[in-house]
């Protein structure tokens, strides 16, 4: 077996001091003040002076994807990261350039010193948009429902080994752990607090209810979402809009014409070069999601011949031009990468990263032990960014002697077979939640899962790995970084994921909209977004 030669320097991020007792971060600290949406906001508002914030009006939004109720905990497209952005909210809330927990619905915080509890002291002022009063009871139901398997979630892992809920006070929870969990601040980002009264109406797509800023007012499938202003909610004199009207516009010459006349203020669904030639002038911004960072890829269903065999894995990914995707598919919003980590995370490596460089003629050398290759599947999801990415992907491969049948599938057909490992031969995604908690990734997104991932791919010691460190209290820890070291060793030895780059995702608005931002999971954030007037 023919296997790459890397070095792997172990990076460096404490938050020890995270870990180990945070209830100086500030009880009852604003949510959008150092809660994570501030450097949002700021860069949304970099093109010009955002002046003073004018309250009322329609802020009207345009995205490419609808939402899919069943999927509602999958974050797996943009109509559900728009609801869970504007209609619900989080225990605590990481800033975009950090991994670091700050208050949300939960003021403060205290871990144990085995790391197998952790204690939250919660708001006593939330509502939902039922009127009801947020309590315990709403946490130990939102993280038990996140755990279970008919919602599919990516932290289901995360969320099942929490085992015990102390519920006793009204607005104090003591999490009890099967055994130590570093990504645990990870879950409490990621799992919306949910309403257990209509629970059944959300998995139709009936009712949203949550305690966010908005609320869902009506949702046409296939055609828009509405929402209104949530007049209860718990950040004073927020949201500052009336409204937000938002439209399913799936193609993207479409929603890019909606933009351009004003029926729209913001797009999400854009290509990365739209967004580039859109913002040359002073009448539409750019919103970059630094902190919110996603991964080209392609897989392997490891199961299926040729693709069993590591050597046609490695060559594929040494067969990529990378520089050319960072260039010409991300307009060069991104850049190269062999393994998933953003530079910023505790488990990157410059030259790890580097491992799987374009080397044709290496390439072609593991192809010819191989031997003759059949006509290898190639599925992707329909959009401008996929589109051009399988493209390249078809003729890079083809430079090794590798013929790829494309096979477009929509959204939701793509989706199914991500999370039930039925792709064929090879695929090209994008994939997410490297910019959390390393451990979180490989043992739970679902083309990462080293219990059950999208590639099929199986082996005692890439769970090992990954669970050992996932169980470590401090996941930013140097034992924490020196087991991120294994599992990277494991991804870069078997590559049944071949990484592409690392690249920021690209939102526009119009000038006239201000204060849009994001969260890590690249959930809309309007809370702070106002209508400025001519």
């Amino acid at each position: 077996m023919s296997t790459p030669t890397r070095p792997l320097t172990p990076g460096t991020l404490s938050r020890r001091s995270v870990l180990q007792g945070l209830t100086a971060l500030g009880v009852g600290a604003s949510l959008f003040g150092a809660a994570g949406c501030e450097s949002a906001v700021s860069q949304a508002n970099a093109s010009g002076a955002a002046g003073t914030p004018q309250r009322g009006g329609t802020i009207k939004a345009g995205i490419a994807q609808d939402v899919i109720p069943g999927n509602f905990l999958t974050n797996s497209n943009t109509g559900i990261t728009v609801i869970i952005g504007l209609a619900y909210d989080f225990l605590i809330r990481y800033p975009n350039d950090k991994v670091e927990p700050t208050p949300a619905l939960a003021t403060a915080w205290r871990l144990a010193e085995d790391g197998r509890s952790l204690t939250l002291d919660l708001r006593d002022d939330v509502t939902f948009h039922s009127g009801r009063p947020f309590t315990s009871k709403d946490v130990e139901f939102s993280i038990k429902t996140y755990a279970d398997p008919l919602w599919t979630a990516q932290l289901r892992s995360t969320a099942a080994a929490i085992t015990s809920f102390d519920t006793g006070e009204a607005h104090t929870i003591t999490l009890g752990f099967e055994h130590p969990l570093g990504n645990v601040f990870d879950l409490l980002d990621t799992v919306p607090i949910l309403d257990s009264e209509s629970i059944d109406e959300l998995r139709t797509g009936a009712k949203f209810i949550g305690t966010g800023p908005f609320q869902v007012s009506g949702w046409k499938p296939n055609t828009s979402i509405g929402f209104t202003r949530n007049e209860r909610y718990w950040v004073p004199e927020r949201p500052y809009a009336d409204a937000v009207d938002v439209t399913i516009i799936p193609d993207p010459k479409a929603l890019l014409a909606a933009l351009k006349s004003g029926q729209v203020q913001f797009a999400n669904g854009l290509s990365s070069l739209d967004v580039e030639n859109l913002t040359k002038g002073d009448d539409f911004t750019k919103i970059r999601l630094e902190g919110a960072e996603k991964q080209l890829y392609v897989g392997s269903n490891v199961t299926a011949k040729p693709l069993d065999d590591v050597r046609v894995r490695q060559a594929i990914a040494y067969a990529v031009d990378k520089d050319r995707v960072v260039s010409d598919v991300v307009r060069g919003a991104g850049y190269t990468a062999s393994l998933p980590w953003p530079r910023y995370s505790a488990a990157f490596d410059e030259a790890a990263n580097a491992t799987y460089a374009r080397d044709v003629t290496k390439a072609k050398t593991l192809l010819a032990e191989v031997g003759t290759i059949p006509t290898l599947p190639l599925t992707y999801q329909t959009g401008p960014l996929q589109e051009a990415l399988a493209a390249i992907v078809q003729s890079n491969l083809a430079d090794i002697g590798i013929t790829v049948e494309l096979d477009p599938v929509d959204g939701a057909q793509f989706v199914k077979q991500l999370i039930g490992a039925q792709f064929k031969g090879l695929w090209i995604a994008i994939h997410s939640w490297a910019q959390y908690t390393p451990s979180t990734l490989t043992v739970s997104a679902y083309p990462f899962n080293a219990h059950k991932n999208a590639s099929r791919f199986e082996s005692r010691d890439y769970v090992a790995a990954a669970d050992a460190a996932w169980e470590i209290p401090d996941g930013a820890s140097a034992e924490a970084v020196a087991a991120y070291r294994t599992v990277s060793e494991q991804l870069l030895d078997e590559v049944f994921l071949a990484e592409i780059a690392i690249y920021w995702e690209q939102w526009a608005s119009s000038s006239a909209l201000q204060g849009a931002g994001y969260t890590k999971r690249s959930e809309l954030l309007l809370t702070d977004a106002y209508l400025t007037t001519a």
